[in-house]
């Protein structure tokens, strides 16, 4: 199809806007994109006789929500309300809250149910012009359940109108029986499961959390280290609540990314830049947590280090789905400008998954789109809790 009338936000050199504009697709690719009166004439004939007025419309790349936790089982609204009534960390812990009651629900649901569970978020995301989305483990914490969530994972993506990247998460944390044996529990769990899902090709990237609450440098390193020796990129959590010089690490592995980043130094911003890993703003973690530590940006911007934005989606610290509303958080928690939120879910959020075929509108990329009612880029970051979506074309295929 050739979509006509159109106001591109092509995200090359910023915004790349280009007034009363023309796109053309072939199968799952872009063959041409510029302004209306520069479309070629030898298009192929079949492109060429179906033409899509979209009446001044913005058109972006489709989104990319390049962190999340999409697939597990049940909810922490109760921790939540007790958090707010102020209940510490310890006594929602000893009330069988935090982490541990996801790991003990998603270990207690099938494969059915976590996908079924997964599909509603999934849908609320497309909703919102997302056609790329990151999933993650890390609430099953053995190796049975770990390999479950990451199938759910390829469920998904057969299931809906949306390309499921999957990143193994088996250092996300300590579970109860693994208490005080950290380094046994990388041993006997993580790296046996990562092996597995290796072999059963479920894993597109390894993850992990470098924090004193969750794993050391040490022992992030080695799973790293196995991730590299099977060929599999590596991302972090890293300097959410300390600086233990994770972004320094994950830079020495060439780490796609490194998200959240609120304590991150220069020295660790410095290893990103001359690594080319992407760092991965999550304001919806920041918010629920209410923390004060502002994620350095621009520290950022100064070594410039790209800045993809993400919704964290998962049930304790970032229970939402919205990439717009991430966007407007980014750019009213942490002056971010509505050209770099844009770029965050877009050409920088592909970068942050290794995919260099998609997040920005130019011949021979993914003809995944987003159609909005709106006139302007800034349009998207600025609205609070509504969707401008008009329609998705993904892979070619126009999704109303």
């Amino acid at each position: 199809m050739i979509l006509c009338n159109a106001t591109l936000a092509t995200m090359t050199g910023g915004y790349g806007l280009i007034d009363r504009a023309a796109v053309a697709i072939g199968g799952d690719r872009i063959l041409w994109a510029g302004p209306e009166t520069d479309l070629p004439r030898d298009l192929p004939p079949d492109c060429s006789n179906d033409r899509l007025d979209i009446g001044g419309r913005l058109v972006t790349p489709g989104l990319v929500d390049c962190h999340t936790h999409l697939v597990f089982a049940g909810n922490r609204a109760r921790e939540f309300e007790m958090r707010l009534n102020g209940a510490s960390y310890e006594e929602v812990a000893r009330a069988g809250g935090g982490i541990v009651s996801t790991v003990r629900a998603t270990r207690e649901a099938g494969l059915d149910d976590l996908v079924a569970a997964a599909l509603p978020r999934v849908d609320r995301m497309l909703a919102e012009g997302v056609t790329t989305v990151e999933i993650k483990s890390g609430y099953g914490l053995d190796v049975d359940t770990e390999l479950r969530m990451l199938r759910a994972a390829r469920v998904i993506a057969t299931m809906r109108p949306v390309d499921v990247v999957t990143t193994f998460l088996g250092a996300h944390a300590l579970p109860p029986e693994y208490s005080g044996r950290a380094d046994a529990y990388i041993g006997e769990q993580v790296l046996p499961a990562l092996q597995a899902a290796h072999a059963e090709g479920l894993a597109d990237a390894v993850d992990g959390f470098c924090e004193g609450i969750a794993f050391s440098p040490a022992q992030i390193d080695r799973v790293f280290a196995a991730a590299r020796a099977l060929g599999l990129p590596v991302k972090l959590h890293a300097e959410q609540l300390s600086n233990l010089h994770g972004a320094e690490l994950a830079a020495r592995h060439g780490a796609l990314s490194a998200d959240h980043l609120e304590y991150l130094d220069g020295a660790g911003a410095a290893a990103m830049a001359a690594a080319g890993t992407v760092a991965v703003i999550l304001p919806g973690a920041f918010y629920t947590l209410r923390e004060t530590q502002l994620p350095p940006i621009a520290l950022l911007r100064r070594y410039g280090v790209p800045m993809a934005v993400a919704t964290d989606c998962n049930p304790g610290t970032a229970p939402m789905t919205s990439i717009l509303l991430a966007m407007n958080m980014a750019c009213t928690l942490f002056r971010m400008t509505p050209e770099e939120t844009l770029a965050g879910a877009t050409c920088h959020a592909a970068c942050a998954l290794g995919l260099t075929d998609r997040g920005r509108i130019a011949p021979g990329l993914r003809a995944d789109l987003a159609i909005w009612d709106a006139a302007h880029p800034a349009e998207l970051s600025y609205r609070i809790g509504a969707t401008a979506l008009h329609a998705r074309i993904f892979g070619g295929r126009l999704d109303t």
